[in-house]
């Protein structure tokens, strides 16, 4: 029988009270997922069965059609969020991207999101995707089980570059590690790219500290909050308290993910979490929306003026 996970029948306004009390208008999530319904059942039966590339019993908290999980984000006062489909093998990238130029269209609050393989032709589309207007591109290397640096992706690499389109990338060792996971690819991407605008995913667990001093060294680094902070990720792979100053002082370049739906708590925590860090009201705000907002061109309305290049202090 499928694991369930216990929701507020009230989180809407839970979560909307817990922004009020910190004057933030919206949140902008970066990391969420919405596929073609015979991918995502395929994902979610793949979750359940706890597979090999997850490790561990997920169950998924919000599962229903692509209307009600809709209608979920934007009851929790989620301003714009992405659709972020990937491939796991080729002859797919290019069929995930139509679905998900289509979504975005049916759904403007939804970001253009695109996704590519290492395979002959994924410059070529790339490229389209980039013509078309996307703005967030999704690599997953530990589940398509490809080579960051393989040939077939020079083109890519240097179209993104050049674009200054984001990538949120899924190259760290969590949940398991794969062959060609790490901070070390990752690093040598960017040193390769350096001009890349790179979102490592998860915030790199479980090398949270790599990837703080990665996206130290390298300016167009960024971190999504991705499951990071969470009870369900703390028991296994916890974040160094000895960094939260390192975090804290990079707070213009992360960004709020969550999974969203495939999560294995309810959306409430997982923004608890990031409150439970006891970081300044203003970085919160940053992580939550603003940063996105600037990254991405969206929601410039609701941005705090003056907010940008102040990190704040933990209380």
């Amino acid at each position: 029988m499928p694991m369930s996970v216990a929701l507020p029948s009230n989180e809407a306004e839970l979560i909307r009270s817990r922004l009020d009390e910190r004057g933030i208008p919206a949140l902008i999530d970066i990391h969420t997922h919405f596929m073609p319904m015979p991918v995502l059942r395929k994902v979610w039966g793949y979750f359940a069965a706890a597979g090999p590339l997850v490790g561990r019993a997920w169950p998924i908290a919000y599962q229903g059609s692509d209307e009600e999980r809709l209608a979920t984000l934007r009851s929790f006062g989620v301003r714009r969020f992405s659709s972020l489909n990937y491939p796991h093998k080729p002859q797919m990238a290019q069929w995930l991207n139509e679905w998900s130029a289509g979504f975005a269209d049916a759904h403007p609050d939804c970001l253009r999101s695109a996704t590519f393989y290492p395979e002959p032709e994924a410059g070529e589309y790339v490229r389209v995707a980039i013509a078309d207007g996307v703005q967030v591109f999704k690599a997953h290397v530990q589940v398509g089980a490809y080579d960051m640096h393989d040939p077939l992706l020079d083109e890519v690499w240097a179209a993104l570059e050049e674009s200054g389109i984001p990538v949120i990338l899924h190259g760290g060792d969590g949940p398991v590690p794969g062959e060609h996971t790490g901070v070390g690819p990752m690093r040598r991407l960017m040193e390769r790219f350096p001009d890349l605008t790179m979102v490592a995913a998860h915030m790199g667990m479980p090398d949270y500290g790599e990837f703080l001093d990665l996206a130290s060294q390298f300016p167009r680094v960024y971190l999504d909050t991705t499951m990071a902070f969470t009870a369900f990720t703390e028991e296994a792979m916890p974040f160094p308290k000895d960094r939260l100053d390192d975090l804290e002082a990079l707070g213009d370049r992360v960004l709020l993910g969550t999974d969203f739906p495939n999560i294995p708590y309810p959306y409430l925590h997982a923004l608890d979490a990031i409150f439970g860090l006891g970081m300044s009201v203003e970085w919160e705000r940053k992580v939550l929306h603003d940063n996105a907002s600037g990254l991405l061109g969206v929601d410039r309305q609701s941005a705090s003026t003056g907010a940008a290049g102040s990190g704040g202090s933990r209380s």
